[in-house]
């Protein structure tokens, strides 16, 4: 009988920054910082952080970045290759957006590569633990 998989994330992961930037004829720009912390339930609860501001124009897009960050985030964490069950609060605490870089796409591989280095955090702690 086999256990279930082990849910993501074990314990609080703070200030994953990612900053996803590529300078070509079609500019794209994200700069997010967030934190993993494990829940009760299955799944990923996304959340801005109160009071965050974003200098960005025109300011009725943030919402539609935001979202495609946990978007992005929840893709990652249900790929079946990590074999783990996400049970994540992922609070956005910083930011940043261009004029003439962001997007939708663009905050959506910030959020994917965002949930990547947290699961990478946790395999190099555990790594570590099994090294002692």
């Amino acid at each position: 009988m086999s256990s279930p998989p082990p849910r993501f994330p074990p314990y609080p992961i703070r200030g994953v920054r990612v900053l996803h930037q590529k300078q070509n004829c079609a500019p794209q720009f994200a700069l997010i910082v967030v934190d993993f912390e494990p829940a009760e339930a299955e799944g990923v609860a996304f959340e801005v952080a109160e009071g965050l501001t974003v200098e960005y124009e025109p300011a009725d897009e943030l919402p539609h970045f935001f979202a495609a960050a946990a978007a992005g985030i929840q893709e990652h964490l249900s790929l079946p290759e990590h074999g783990v069950v996400a049970a994540a609060r992922v609070v956005l605490r910083q930011a940043r957006a261009d004029t003439f870089g962001s997007s939708r796409p663009a905050f959506r591989i910030a959020g994917y590569l965002a949930a990547r280095a947290a699961l990478a955090r946790t395999v190099r702690a555990e790594s570590c633990e099994t090294q002692l």
